[in-house]
Order: structure tokens, then sequence, then C-alpha cells
């Protein structure tokens, strides 16, 4: 940074952007490929170069905020006001699932029955499973908040149990919800109400396995002390996702689960 008249990150070149590009194209394409033709050779070519860019992506990060000093005072602000507006487009993103659910579920069609739920759908017991979901993600919001603060005091011996632990629930949430979809009586398929529930339902899972990958990213920072008390943003994003992926299944077990049913 000494040759630098500002506090400013100036970002080298880099070739990530144009590989992850490539390989989004590859999964997408081989997702295609998968859902007509089964063929999955595409689809594991896809998510191998994704998973590649991702690691080489952000070990330039990692680089760059903690051994080369980029991450100064301005551009971390900067990093927030941009966590801040992706979790704004997150909120939007699933704002147009809930609206396709409340537009079918308040005004019921002659094509559902002329109720809700549609004749012939019956809808998961939200006192079972989801309640138990609920619970999880409850507790992991308040398992990040502990490793936040004990991070915020410098105690890292404790931060990592306690993100170990929302590890872990972040792990049992996505297994009860892969065995709720093998076990329901309804599919994606069964019209509005199994397009919507799984739809929405569906994403939010795909969402708390991207924040688990994120957890896991900072737990194994946390190992190799690249966090300090006062310069951790990495974490905090983690953190802020977390939080925003736990308010989303609020919203949906009050909505779906519990109203919908």
């Amino acid at each position: 940074m000494t040759h630098q008249a500002h506090a400013y990150h100036m970002v080298n070149p880099s070739p990530w952007p144009l590989t992850g590009a490539l390989s989004a194209f590859l999964l997408t394409s081989g997702l295609i490929m998968w859902f007509h033709f089964y063929h999955s050779l595409l689809l594991m070519a896809g998510l191998l170069a994704s998973a590649m860019t991702m690691f080489q992506w952000w070990r330039d990060v990692v680089r760059e905020g903690t051994y080369q000093g980029h991450h100064t005072t301005p551009v971390q602000k900067g990093l927030r006001y941009g966590m801040i507006l992706f979790i704004i487009s997150e909120i939007f993103f699933f704002a147009g699932f809930f609206w396709a659910f409340y537009h079918s579920s308040l005004a019921p069609t002659p094509q559902t029955g002329g109720h809700w739920p549609p004749t012939g759908i019956f809808p998961l017991n939200p006192m079972e499973v989801p309640l138990l979901n609920t619970a999880v993600l409850l507790a992991s919001g308040v398992t990040i908040t502990w490793a936040h603060h004990s991070l915020m005091e410098a105690d890292q011996e404790e931060s990592a149990q306690a993100l170990f632990m929302t590890i872990a629930l972040g792990v049992y949430f996505t297994y009860l919800q892969m065995s709720e979809y093998s076990e329901a009586p309804f599919t994606i398929s069964d019209g509005i109400y199994g397009s919507t529930f799984f739809m929405a339902t569906g994403f939010h899972g795909l969402h708390v396995i991207i924040g688990t990958t994120f957890l896991i990213t900072c737990y194994i920072r946390l190992q190799m002390d690249h966090f300090t008390s006062n310069h951790h943003f990495g974490f905090e994003a983690a953190a802020w996702y977390w939080h925003f992926v736990d308010v989303v299944w609020l919203f949906l077990y009050i909505s779906i689960y519990w109203w919908g049913s």
C-alpha cells in the first residue's frame, strides 16, 4: 500500500470473473442436459469448474485482505455497503415467491377447487419437522451471535466452538429438509401449491447450503488466525447472511407451512 496516495483498493486484473462466467454457463447447460436427457457429464464439469473458481477467487480475496493490507477502513465500508445491497436483492428475490404464494392462496381459482390448499393436496404438518427446523435455525442464530461476540472480545477458542455448532445446526437443517422432501405427499409438478412450495423452500435450502459453506470458510480462516477483534468483516458478512436466512425461514414457516396449510 506504500506506493498508493489513497486508501482504496484498485483490484489487479483477474481471470476469475471470466472462468466464473464460463463455469456458470457449463453448470446451467449441464443442468438442462441432466433434466432432459439424464446426462451428467457436463453438469459435473460445471460443478468442478465452479468449485475451482470459487476456491481460487476466495483465496485471492483472503490474501488481499489479510496479508496485503488492501482492506483498509474505507474499503471495508464499501464491502459493508455491497453486502447490504446484496441482502436487499435477496429479499426482493424471495418476495417474488411469497407474492406468487399469497396471490394464489388469498384468491383461490376454480382450478384449485375454489379453496386453499387445492383439492387433492395434503400439506405437511407444521407441528412436526417444520417446527423442528424452525427451532434448529433459531438456535443457529443464537450460536452465530455468540461466535461473533466472542470474536469481538478476542476469544477465538470460544468463537470457534460456537461457529462449529452453527455449522452443525446448518448441516442438520439441510438433512431434515431433504428427509422432508423425500416423504412429501406432493411434488413440484402438483399445480400452483407444489411449485410455490418447492421453489420457495428449495431456494431457501440452497441459501442454507451456501451460508453453511460461507461459515465453513470462516471456520477455517478462524483456525488460521485470519481474524482479529477489530478486523473480521468476512466473518461479519457471513453472520449477516445467516441471520437473513433465519428471518426468511420464519416467514416461510408462518406463511407456507402454518397459515398455508
